[in-house]
């Protein structure tokens, strides 16, 4: 029976074929591994996965392997992106048992799903030290049928060390005095980015070496450091990798967005999926570092993916894709590498022959290559202009049409409420400070969206649009966030009511009250091996991190003190973590600076002069209220007075008529500075 054909996740989806007899992640398969006395074997992956796809083809199509797993295993099929709590657990699983993690993740649990053995990517035969997946098959099933004390034994064992593991940071708070605090914020900055410097590659940008994975967060945080201090060489780290990442083969020059991550120091050969997550991150962080330096390089890389998100990653019914693969017609980033001759038949095909030359020569495109078999991924030389000379933007052009012609990469058509609640807040942060109304009315369109299409009747968020698992805190954080942006982008109230509904709704299905924090989970969500809470960050900012900044937020917002004490208590939890590994928690660390140098800037009446006064400069840890009114305190007295209000925790100073008594009383907030 085709248990993947109608399931809602593309990754499913493609192995509907599959010879393996797979069951989605439910009750069915639990219940069938009960009555046969078979273990589990787990799948975990995503849709744009290159090593995902790789796996598929050696192994879940080979009929040998489909009848292994059918006459010894109950096999279960996994989209990372639509489960991240069941994912959450079985990475720590194999995270336990061999160091290291991964898609694909190959899991073999019991049938009350502890596991009990654990790999990631397994190979068709023997080779580099790695076993086959047909070998691992044997064993796993030889020693459940003949040494099933040892197994249940280790499904024990690991399973307790997961819960050890969840509960960790409850028992470092557990153990903290009364008087433990958190760490002074601004000293804080400076211990962090002092780290930051000691793992910052001067050459070629970034933090660590190779693979180099974008860490907007991490970017931030010197950006933040250098307003605080003025310290150029924060500046530098932060320029040095947006430029890095900008020239390189990371950034698509033709079409614009960036992959998933580098495979080498030099952000040159990407490992070509682009997610949706990257690109709501990247676009933010772009247009900060645009607000700080005024250099417009980094303007054009945010609005170029802007454009490619609204225009490729367009869901038909709404919302944003969660994903591009990494692999178009079967080859890895076989769409977006060139040879000089194919530079030249897509010119010449629009009599432009005459720029091959100049072309090749702009994007380093060689008949040597810099990556396989010749071809050449587009580049820029870090530093090297970005703007493009007209006849070479026409090229540009022109190569794109010719890549569009080639097979293409597949989309994977999830409607995330997390991913596009992100993009949705960088854009209305992008819209409100570039002052660019079709961005802006995209932003309220798909804020709209996410209402209208990502929750139950009973108003219960879902993780997906038109999917049924019930959303997790980080996608009811990140509307919360949203929200607020949609607020400070409009001027519509609306906005800053939605926001309290969903951060209401948040607190009440995932908050901790005994321990403290947020379960990744809600409390009406089945039980899992562990109850796990999304604490340290990884690709993307933690759910708790992401929580904590935009209860402040909405505190700032509303003066709402339940939103304030939520977000406080967030950074409090974390104060072990904030002392002791900062970096494992960086974006708490942004929410302790948010809370420490919180700013309120009211502009009431009919006056864009000084909304616009206020848009002019990055203001790292403010809100701006405009447009109708609300319930907040801020708005006290103040509705139809036509002028604006600089306040920290709602202690106002004189009212600024005019731009330029406005702009001295925020040049303290453009430089990040403490209450």
């Amino acid at each position: 029976m085709n248990r993947l054909a109608q399931a809602s996740s593309p990754y499913l989806r493609q192995h509907a074929e599959n010879p393996v007899d797979w069951y989605p992640w439910g009750e069915a398969a639990f219940a069938r591994a009960l009555e046969e006395d078979k273990p589990l074997f787990v799948s975990v992956g995503y849709a744009a996965c290159h090593w995902c796809h790789v796996m598929a083809h050696e192994s879940f199509e080979d009929p040998r392997v489909a009848e292994a797993l059918a006459n010894d295993f109950v096999s279960v099929k996994v989209d990372r992106e639509e489960r991240p709590d069941v994912d959450a657990v079985y990475m720590g699983a194999v995270q336990a048992m061999t160091g290291a993690g991964g898609w694909p993740m190959s899991v073999f649990c019991t049938p009350d799903g502890r596991p009990f053995f654990a790999g990631t990517y397994f190979p068709p035969t023997d080779r580099h030290g790695m076993p086959s997946f047909r070998r691992v098959l044997d064993a796993v099933a030889t020693a459940w049928h003949e040494r099933r004390e040892e197994v249940e034994a280790q499904a024990s064992a690991l399973s307790a060390a997961l819960v050890n593991e969840a509960t960790a940071v409850d028992r470092l708070v557990a153990g903290e005095t009364a008087t433990t605090t958190v760490p002074d914020a601004t000293r804080l900055l400076d211990e962090v980015v002092d780290e930051l410097a000691t793992r910052f590659d001067d050459r070629f940008g970034g933090f660590g070496p190779a693979p180099k994975f974008p860490r907007p967060t991490f970017v931030e945080l010197c950006l933040r450091h250098h307003l605080r201090s003025g310290k150029e060489s924060s500046l530098r780290m932060a320029t040095r990798t947006l430029d890095a990442m900008a020239a390189g083969g990371i950034y698509d020059h033709l079409e614009g967005g960036f992959a998933r991550y580098s495979t080498d120091a030099q952000w040159l050969v990407p490992h070509f999926e682009k997610m949706l997550t990257d690109q709501a991150l990247l676009v933010r962080i772009y247009v900060r570092a645009w607000q700080v330096t005024t250099e417009q390089r980094y303007l054009q890389v945010a609005t170029e993916t802007i454009d490619f998100v609204l225009e490729t990653m367009a869901a038909p019914a709404g919302g944003l894709c969660a994903s591009l693969d990494a692999d178009a017609g079967g080859v890895e980033g076989g769409h977006a590498t060139w040879t000089p001759a194919e530079v030249r038949e897509a010119l010449f095909q629009t009599d432009l022959g005459e720029v091959t030359s100049a072309a090749c020569d702009w994007y380093g495109i060689t008949d040597e290559g810099n990556w396989q078999e010749g071809r050449s991924v587009p580049r820029r030389p870090i530093g090297a202009p970005l703007e493009r000379p007209p006849e070479i933007d026409a090229a540009r052009r022109a190569m794109l049409n010719a890549r569009r012609q080639r097979p293409r990469p597949a989309r994977d058509d999830k409607v995330l409420t997390e991913w596009n609640a992100m993009f949705v807040a960088a854009l209305a942060e992008a819209a409100a400070v570039c002052g660019n109304p079709e961005w802006a009315a995209h932003a309220v369109t798909l804020g709209n969206s996410l209402f209208a299409r990502h929750r139950r009747q009973d108003g219960r968020w879902l993780r997906a649009a038109g999917g049924a698992i019930p959303a997790f805190a980080a996608d009811h954080a990140w509307v919360v966030e949203c929200c607020t942006r949609l607020a400070e982008l409009t001027g519509r109230a609306r906005w800053t009511a939605r926001a309290e509904e969903v951060a209401g709704q948040l607190l009440d299905l995932f908050a901790d009250d005994g321990s403290g924090g947020l379960f990744t989970s809600g409390h009406d969500a089945e039980r899992l091996v562990v109850r796990a809470k999304d604490v340290v960050d990884a690709a993307v900012p933690s759910a708790n991190a992401i929580a904590a900044q935009a209860f402040v937020r909405l505190a700032m917002l509303t003066g709402r003190t339940r939103w304030r004490d939520a977000g406080a208590k967030l950074v409090a939890r974390a104060a072990p973590l904030l002392r002791d590994q900062p970096l494992a928690v960086a974006d708490t660390v942004i929410a302790s600076l948010v809370a420490d140098g919180g700013a309120e800037i009211v502009v009431s009446g009919d006056r864009p002069d000084l909304l616009a006064e206020v848009r002019a400069r990055w203001l790292p840890d403010a809100v701006v209220a405009w447009g109708e009114p609300t319930a907040s305190p801020l708005w006290l007295g103040r509705a139809e007075e036509g002028a604006a209000y600089v306040c920290r925790h709602f202690a106002c100073a004189a009212p600024a008529s005019d731009p330029a008594t406005l702009r001295a009383q925020l040049v303290p907030l453009s430089k990040g500075a403490p209450g």
